[in-house]
């Protein structure tokens, strides 16, 4: 089968489109043949031998795709041959077939395409997980969301509103920031103009946010701290400027703040499908009903995923980064 290969893994990686074995089916497994996946910030990582696969995952990108079900494992009985899927991954999305655990699909609803899908577990999942299952995020209550205008972004900004609570993000730009606003954001700051931390204050009556949402890692640590309400909760989940810097703990006590780090990749199998039923149970006739959905910034050919990591890498899109595997790429 075709899939993206990784020459070169490091700061001079390139990728190119190879033949590669197709992967095996366990008893457990289903068999997806892949009609689209997205892009996220972990692949860039993983490019450049920062963000190595868990044990026994494909060393292949892609950590979120969408297709249709070719063969299913022994054991498995909830999937069919032609049933339309989503598949959360801890890798190899970037090839024309995935082998995933049952557990790891979720169905694709009638009046969501494949290409859309594909842009669906991984950001929809990790918002639910973070913001929802770790933070407790309630109705009413304040989120704070860095990286508005990303795929991580836009799916806070409407599961939280989904849920009765109020927004505010920050974005690298003022169109971002408008774009951010038409989705349901309640504050939108241009990081590059403005203060969030002052933002913050402002609309929340010096009270502060009672969730942060925050890739960022050390250089927004202070103001994270500082934005939060009583109570509040801050999750990370990503360490773009860095992981280590000072911290003041007496706002930690004072504030009776708690700071939870959290990775969806390594989880077990077990800890995935109830992380999915969960999802469900809570936001998926939302995802059925259209009240949200992804949001797909483009679509390109698998054969432009040098590009695509170039736009990535410069955050040149709003919302997610779709490839389809099509015939003929590359």
């Amino acid at each position: 089968m075709r899939a993206v290969i990784v020459d070169n893994p490091g700061k001079e990686s390139t990728l190119r489109i190879g033949e590669v074995a197709a992967p095996e089916l366990g008893p457990g497994d289903v068999r997806i043949r892949v009609a689209a996946f997205a892009l996220n910030r972990g692949d860039l990582l993983q490019r450049l031998g920062l963000y190595p696969p868990p044990p026994g995952a494909s060393e292949i990108l892609g950590l979120e795709c969408a297709g249709l079900v070719a063969e299913v494992g022994a054991d498995v009985s909830d999937w069919k041959p032609g049933d339309r899927a989503m598949v959360l991954l801890a890798g190899g999305g970037y090839a024309e077939e995935v082998v995933a655990p049952a557990p790891c699909l979720l169905p694709v609803p009638e009046g969501l395409s494949l290409t859309a899908a594909a842009a669906t577990p991984e950001v929809f999942l990790t918002v639910h997980q973070n913001v929802f299952q770790h933070a407790g995020l309630a109705e009413g209550e304040w989120l704070l969301v860095h990286g508005g205008a990303s795929g991580i972004g836009t799916t806070a900004i409407q599961l939280a509103k989904e849920a009765g609570a109020r927004v505010i993000v920050t974005a690298g730009s003022d169109d971002k920031c408008s774009r951010c606003t038409e989705l349901g954001a309640d504050v939108a700051v241009n990081y590059k103009q403005a203060s969030f931390a002052e933002a913050v204050r402002d609309a929340t009556d010096g009270r502060g946010v009672n969730v942060v949402l925050d890739h960022i890692g050390a250089d927004y640590l202070a103001d994270n701290l500082a934005s939060l309400a009583l109570d509040g909760r801050l999750v990370m989940i990503g360490l773009m400027s860095g992981a280590k810097t000072q911290i003041n703990l007496g706002l930690v006590v004072g504030k009776r703040l708690r700071i939870q780090g959290s990775t969806l990749r390594a989880r077990s199998v077990a800890e995935k499908g109830a992380l999915i039923a969960s999802f469900q149970a809570r936001f998926g006739k939302a995802l059925t009903e259209g009240r949200v959905a992804p949001v797909v910034d483009r679509v390109l050919p698998m054969a432009e995923i040098e590009q695509a990591h170039a736009l990535m890498q410069q955050s040149g899109h709003f919302g997610k980064i779709v490839l389809e595997v099509t015939p003929g790429d590359g």
